[in-house]
């Protein structure tokens, strides 16, 4: 009876799972977890070093091809062309993605033209550029659309770009034959470009003079315009007093002249 009573005590213990397996256990787990992340993150990277490096050698031999004559093999610059050291990739995707580069002749300014690379090759020889020396990045989707606020970007566009391109954005004449384009139908990913790499005549607006939200604020108040029409009737290509003026010379005091003759011929 004694032999009996004790053999479901003993029958438990031998069951019972030691506390020991439980831990090896969450640590075999762990490292398994573990190491199946650690791998694919590996690999992850390598594949995209890979494409990076891929799309830098791209970008080389466009390079090569098509801006060394002028820039330099090394972008040392020439005397037909400045060094392209430091000017970055926004620099680059602005001047070749606008059609600026390559330049069809020598000016005073660059005008826009039709690109003559694809978006992937632009990006490529962006990507070239900015492997040589560091310089303002182009930006991401998720910065163009950072910031929703036009009215906020309204009074900066007035306080910091009108000036020179007009407060509707129409553009404007500058000294010596240059000019500030209009930035009506313009890319988002252009006018940043424009912000962070001053072509031309256009001063640098780094992050400490805009911030990349208030960028985005003046983004969003260029696309308000483009697809807000003028409330106050034909808007004589925005230009201002100027083309007023004009008009109302031409028109207004043609239309005055006219009636003044046909009142007289009248009276005769």
């Amino acid at each position: 009876m004694a032999k009996n009573s004790s053999s479901p005590v003993k029958s438990r213990a031998a069951g019972r799972r030691s506390p020991l397996a439980s831990v090896a256990l969450i640590v075999i787990g762990l490292m398994s977890t573990g190491g199946a992340y650690a791998l694919f993150t590996s690999s992850a990277t390598a594949d995209s070093s890979v494409v990076k490096t891929q799309v830098v050698e791209e970008g080389a031999k466009l390079y090569a091809a098509n801006c060394a004559t002028c820039h330099g093999l090394n972008l040392e610059g020439s005397g037909t062309g400045p060094s392209l050291l430091g000017v970055g990739a926004a620099a680059t995707q602005f001047q070749v993605g606008t059609g600026r580069m390559p330049l069809a002749a020598s000016g005073p300014q660059a005008p826009q033209k039709p690109a003559q690379f694809t978006d992937a090759q632009v990006n490529a020889l962006a990507a070239f550029v900015a492997s040589k020396a560091p310089g303002p990045a182009a930006p991401t989707a998720a910065q163009l659309t950072a910031s929703n606020d036009p009215a906020k970007g309204a009074e900066l566009f007035r306080i910091n770009c009108a000036m020179c391109h007009n407060v509707a954005g129409a553009g404007g004449a500058l000294t010596e034959g240059k000019y500030a384009p209009s930035l009506s139908g313009v890319s988002a990913k252009y006018v940043w470009d424009a912000m962070v790499s001053g072509p031309q005549n256009m001063p640098v607006f780094n992050d400490n003079n805009i911030s990349p939200e208030d960028k985005a604020n003046i983004i969003t108040y260029l696309k308000y315009l483009d697809k807000t029409p003028s409330v106050g009737g034909y808007d004589l290509g925005n230009l201002g007093p100027v083309s007023e003026g004009l008009f109302i010379w031409i028109f207004g005091l043609g239309t005055v002249v006219g009636i003044t003759i046909w009142l007289t011929a009248k009276s005769n």
